[in-house]
């Protein structure tokens, strides 16, 4: 089976299950769904193993369950059994040979920001507030640098944390949008480091305050140094909205 799964991911530490880690991961609450529907353990292999309270509209996860009625039944039983936090948006039947992770083509990514010099408390589970407005145009600048195939080891490091592991991605996509107090940053690639996205987004917005200059980001890549970025953009401006296979 096939399913895209939308979270808030606010309460979460992550979407990947692991045995040292203390407390809720998507994954571990769509298998205990599946096992109370099913009545079997089934193990779920998601597309994009989303960081602690990084959100999803368009993860995708398989698993294997037998399963002899309607698909759709399956869908609301599922969601019925889910928490509030965690939605099952569609199911289909798919080939054994499917995997999430590793058939992906791309995977998208957007991150929001708020201008506002008073927080919004019913954007702060979903939004970074920024509270002056930074210059668009330089970031967007800075962002195309960013196109093409590089080595994004500066930014973030492999998701397996082995050292020999490339960190080579190529970005299809990546440029930011405003309407009124609303910041969002597009991106697309055939894959993401861990945490890339938010050393991305900190090192685009300081170029937008005026600390570096669109030239620095080339630097930055270039230099393949891991410390030359400081602090991450807050997870609860990051949402995985699209997989395409």
């Amino acid at each position: 089976m096939r399913a895209r799964v939308a979270y808030d991911g606010t309460d979460f530490v992550g979407f990947q299950r692991q045995t040292s880690q203390r407390g809720r991961t998507v994954q571990g609450e769509i298998e205990s769904a599946l096992e109370k529907v099913c009545g079997e353990r089934v193990v779920v292999v998601g597309a994009g193993r989303t960081d602690a309270g990084v959100h999803a509209t368009g993860q995708v996860v398989a698993f294997d369950v037998n399963w002899n009625h309607p698909l759709d039944a399956l869908g609301r039983a599922l969601n019925a059994a889910l928490p509030d936090d965690v939605a099952m948006r569609d199911l289909a039947v798919c080939e054994s040979s499917f995997h999430p992770r590793y058939s992906a083509k791309s995977r998208t990514y957007v991150y929001t920001a708020y201008v506002s010099e008073v927080r919004q408390p019913l954007l702060r589970r979903f939004a970074w507030q920024l509270e002056r407005r930074p210059d668009v145009q330089a970031m967007n600048d800075a962002a195309g640098r960013l196109i093409g195939s590089h080595d994004f080891a500066a930014f973030g490091r492999a998701p397996s944390g082995r050292s020999k592991e490339t960190t080579v991605r190529e970005v299809y996509r990546a440029e930011w949008q405003e309407a009124d107090d609303r910041l969002c940053f597009t991106i697309e690639a055939n894959a993401f480091l861990f945490r890339m996205v938010r050393r991305i987004v900190m090192a685009l917005v300081r170029v937008g305050r005026g600390e570096y200059g669109p030239d620095e980001i080339e630097n930055i890549l270039n230099s393949r140094d891991a410390q030359r970025i400081k602090g991450l953009a807050p997870a609860c401006g990051l949402c995985l909205v699209d997989v395409k296979y």
